[in-house]
């Protein structure tokens, strides 16, 4: 592709993705929608952190391409290297893990991913803005331009760091939930229990 047209590309990418976030965060308005996002909100959701990941990621691409037909080359570099490491240790691995992940579970039971139910709350074509397309968009990524990867420990240790802080924010989640339980039994006791076995 010429350098217009990867301007033109990013730039389109780049208002998908902040038009997806922005839309999904309007659906907590909804009140059915809204129990989708309880207990932590869409945050806990690689799927919705991979979203504004990925428009995180096309921003910097649209920045670093607007600065390079206004300065040339030279004065970018760090934009440049930052839209490269951006790209490998997280863009890329994550758009392509949610695709995998989500469909070959999907495809082997779909009730542990996204139960029929969903199909009335969430709308077909937002399933695949959020769980398909993301792919393809990754693709054209690499095939655009070449990217600079970093040398192996970096790059995967970023990644495993990224992973860790994703993991461990849903590890203190349940670690609050657990206290939580702690706090209510040791106030009130088995009282809910034996309210649950009168129903």
């Amino acid at each position: 592709m010429t350098r217009i047209s990867t301007c033109i590309y990013h730039f389109l990418v780049l208002n998908w993705y902040v038009f997806l976030n922005y839309y999904i965060s309007q659906q907590e308005k909804d009140k059915q929608k809204s129990k989708l996002f309880q207990n932590g909100g869409q945050w806990k959701y690689l799927t919705m952190l991979n979203l504004f990941l990925q428009a995180i990621f096309y921003g910097v691409a649209c920045l670093e391409d607007m600065l390079k037909r206004m300065k040339g080359k030279k004065d970018i570099k760090f934009i440049t290297a930052f839209r490269d490491l951006l790209f490998t240790t997280l863009a890329f691995p994550v758009s392509t893990f949610v695709f995998l992940s989500f469909w070959i579970l999907f495809l082997y039971d779909r009730e542990l991913v996204f139960p029929k139910q969903l199909d009335d709350i969430v709308p077909v074509w937002m399933n695949h803005a959020m769980h398909t397309s993301i792919f393809p968009f990754s693709l054209v990524e690499i095939i655009l331009r070449p990217h600079c990867y970093p040398m192996k420990k970096k790059g995967l240790t970023l990644l495993a760091a990224a992973s860790l802080v994703y993991i461990s924010s849903y590890i203190f989640s349940a670690s609050i939930y657990l206290f939580g339980e702690k706090l209510n039994h040791w106030k009130w006791g088995d009282l809910e229990q034996s309210r649950k076995k009168k129903k």
